[in-house]
C-alpha cells in the first residue's frame, strides 16, 4: 500500500477536484439556465485532468523513482491512478446528482426534449444517475491511461 500512497493521495484529490467541477458547473448554470451549453463546457475539464495527472506522475518521479522514471513506470502509475478514481467515481457522482444538482437530470431532460429530436424515453434511458454512473466511470477509466500514457511522456526521466 505504501508503494501507492502517491497514487491514492492524487486519486483523492482527482475526486475533490470531480466534485469542486460540478459545485463550479451549477455555481455558473450549466446545469439549468445555461444548459445548452453544459457539454461543451464540461470539455474544459480536459486542462485540469491533464494537470492533475501531470502533478501526480512529477510527484511520483521525484519522491518515489528518485528522477529516474521510464515511461512504463508513469504509465502503471497513472493506470493505478485510474483505477482508484474508478471505484471512487460513484461516490462523487451519486454526492454530485443528490447532493450538489438533484434537480440536473430533469433540466437535460427537458432540454434535450425540447430542443432535439429525442424522446422523453430515449432521454431519461441516457440522463439518469446509473447512466451516468457507468458513463463516467468507464470513460473516466479509459480516458486515464490513454491521459497516463501522455502524460508518462512529458515526464519520464531523460
Amino acid at each position: 500500500m505504501k508503494n501507492f500512497s502517491i497514487e491514492i493521495k492524487w486519486a483523492l484529490r482527482f475526486t475533490l477536484l470531480t466534485l469542486a467541477w460540478a459545485i463550479g458547473e451549477k455555481a455558473i448554470g450549466l446545469h439549468d439556465k445555461y444548459i445548452e451549453n453544459y457539454a461543451m463546457c464540461s470539455l474544459l475539464f480536459i486542462f485540469p485532468n491533464f494537470l492533475f495527472f501531470y502533478l501526480a506522475l512529477a510527484e511520483k518521479k521525484k519522491y518515489f523513482f528518485h528522477n529516474q522514471m521510464v515511461w512504463k513506470q508513469g504509465f502503471v502509475s497513472a493506470i493505478v491512478i485510474s483505477f482508484i478514481i474508478a471505484l471512487l467515481n460513484p461516490i462523487a457522482q451519486f454526492v454530485v446528482y443528490k447532493s450538489i444538482t438533484p434537480h440536473f437530470f430533469e433540466s437535460i431532460i427537458a432540454y434535450k426534449i425540447k430542443n432535439t429530436s429525442m424522446s422523453l424515453k430515449t432521454a431519461q434511458d441516457i440522463f439518469n444517475l446509473k447512466s451516468y454512473i457507468l458513463q463516467t466511470t468507464f470513460g473516466g477509466l479509459s480516458y486515464g491511461v490513454i491521459t497516463g500514457a501522455l502524460v508518462s511522456l512529458f515526464v519520464r526521466g531523460r
